[in-house]
């Protein structure tokens, strides 16, 4: 067992971040093997454009879940890619709307066989480690949890019960 390994809990988010980093990491290799510019951090609004013509910033941050100034930093970087484009909503003028460009549906082409490879890919390595099966419905019923309940409110207790 590795330090990791042996500090439990104190070590989850160090432990999920690492993961999350090595997994971006081949996903992007798999990217680049192909010859396809895509980092893998883009996939989220890729993947809610490539089911809707349009979305609001507003709408593409609440359904991936991160802040609306970070959205708008998602999307800025893809504007200066020309992946994407903005224009003002006609019934809100608030509103901007975020479509692919044609360079966008293009790229857009050109990386759904890859997400389909990466599901095949990790279905085949999930399946040859019995103890990973549950794995992705593990992490739904903590990120469930941690929305539920604080973690913090509880450690809280735990360390004044203790004293």
């Amino acid at each position: 067992m590795n330090l990791y390994q042996n500090l439990g809990y104190l070590v989850l988010g160090s432990r999920l971040r690492r993961l999350s980093e090595a997994f971006l990491s081949e996903i992007n290799r798999a990217y680049q093997n192909e010859g396809i510019d895509f980092d893998a951090s883009w996939f989220p609004v890729f993947y809610l454009l490539s089911k809707n013509e349009s979305l609001s910033i507003k709408e593409l941050s609440e359904q991936i879940e991160v802040s609306h100034p970070a959205a708008s930093q998602i999307i800025t970087g893809l504007k200066n890619k020309n992946l994407v484009t903005s224009a003002t909503c006609t019934e809100d003028g608030r509103k901007q709307l975020v479509q692919l460009t044609d360079s966008g549906k293009q790229l857009l082409a050109q990386i759904m066989p890859v997400w389909e490879a990466v599901t095949a890919a990790m279905d085949q390595l999930v399946a040859s480690e019995p103890s990973c099966s549950e794995l992705l419905s593990s992490i739904t019923a903590l990120e469930n949890t941690f929305k539920r309940t604080s973690l913090a409110g509880l450690i809280t207790d735990k360390i004044k019960t203790e004293v």
